[in-house]
């Protein structure tokens, strides 16, 4: 069974930071790409950042230079360290990888900026 679990979202003032976590299980995780979106009410998930097997990054014009993703093939898991958060960053994060066919997501984590 395929499962990702992240943690790590939390409330910060804006100029914060925060490091999301991501767990995965039940795939070979060191030769999936591993991505992050998020998501406010009312708007379409949007993809965030993406690292592929060999540690190829990419990112959303908004967010680069303040997050960085990357990953740990020895734990299965993968990261999305985020600095300089405004609130526009206020979502709800999910990671994401595709296995077997399908597409797979976590609960997600919630991400609260104030201002």
């Amino acid at each position: 069974q395929v499962q990702l679990v992240e943690s790590g979202g939390g409330l910060v003032q804006a100029g914060g930071s925060l490091r999301l976590s991501c767990a995965v299980s039940g795939i070979n995780f060191s030769e999936k790409f591993m991505r992050w979106y998020r998501q406010t009410p009312g708007k379409d998930r949007e993809e965030v950042a993406r690292i592929t097997s060999y540690g190829s990054t990419n990112y959303v014009d908004s967010v680069k230079g303040r997050f960085t993703i990357s990953r740990d093939n020895a734990e299965s898991t993968v990261y999305l360290a985020m600095n300089r958060l405004k609130p526009e960053d206020t979502a709800v994060y999910y990671c994401n990888t595709v296995a077997f066919g399908s597409m797979w997501w976590g609960q997600g984590t919630q991400v609260s900026v104030s201002s």
